[in-house]
């Protein structure tokens, strides 16, 4: 399966239904207590983009991205509305948003990351697919420059250093981000008629691992 750095219309996406997934295993004991574990490091996020549908000219930009995409067969970007900035949605990304490293004097490459924290618990979630020209960075407090400092991979959301951060320097991004995904049906089921009555048709997207 190839990656088409591609996204999905944004237009199409907002009014999209759908969010993180997780999968907890769970076993019931004798006493009435449980256990409970899972096999998934990272959520995975399923959405319907077929909420995002409102008129026969959004279906037919549909079926030409699902087609250019041959189905399920090569992922694509996917803006998910409700999380798609390092920072709070009413606020603009700054580089000291998220603080994805402390410095060792030597690592000049990292994993951009988006930390979620509530109470005594916190999930950090990797950020592979940052939009172009979005992200800025942060060394010890201080604000540094594309180009001049850094360089980031797009495709893989790492942010390269010119020089390594000293040691136990706080290095911090601030991003636009979109998420990696797939069809999740290699059909499309839709009649005009239908549609122009207000149903829509159902079209699983899923996240995928890249």
């Amino acid at each position: 399966m190839a990656f088409h750095e591609v996204r999905f219309p944004a237009n199409l996406s907002f009014g999209s239904v759908g969010g993180p997934e997780r999968r907890t295993e769970i076993v019931a004991l004798a006493s009435g207590f449980e256990e409970r574990n899972t096999p998934w490091a990272h959520a995975r996020r399923r959405y319907d983009a077929g909420m995002g549908l409102r008129s026969l000219d959004d279906l037919s930009a549909l079926v030409a991205f699902f087609e250019a995409r041959a189905g399920q067969l090569h992922g694509f970007r996917w803006k998910d509305w409700s999380d798609y900035k390092s920072c709070l949605p009413s606020r603009a990304p700054s580089f000291g948003d998220q603080v994805i490293a402390k410095g060792d004097g030597a690592t000049k490459v990292f994993q951009l990351t988006k930390t979620y924290s509530s109470g005594p618990g916190h999930y950090t979630r990797p950020i592979n697919k940052p939009v172009k020209d979005s992200v800025r960075a942060g060394i010890g407090g201080s604000e540094v420059f594309l180009g001049a400092h850094y360089q980031v991979d797009h495709a893989k959301g790492l942010i390269t250093f010119s020089d390594a951060p000293d040691p136990g320097a706080e290095v911090t991004a601030g991003y636009d981000f979109d998420v990696p995904v797939r069809f999740d049906t290699d059909r499309i089921a839709v009649s005009v008629a239908s549609f122009q009555a207000g149903e829509m048709p159902a079209i699983p997207v899923i996240e995928v691992r890249v």
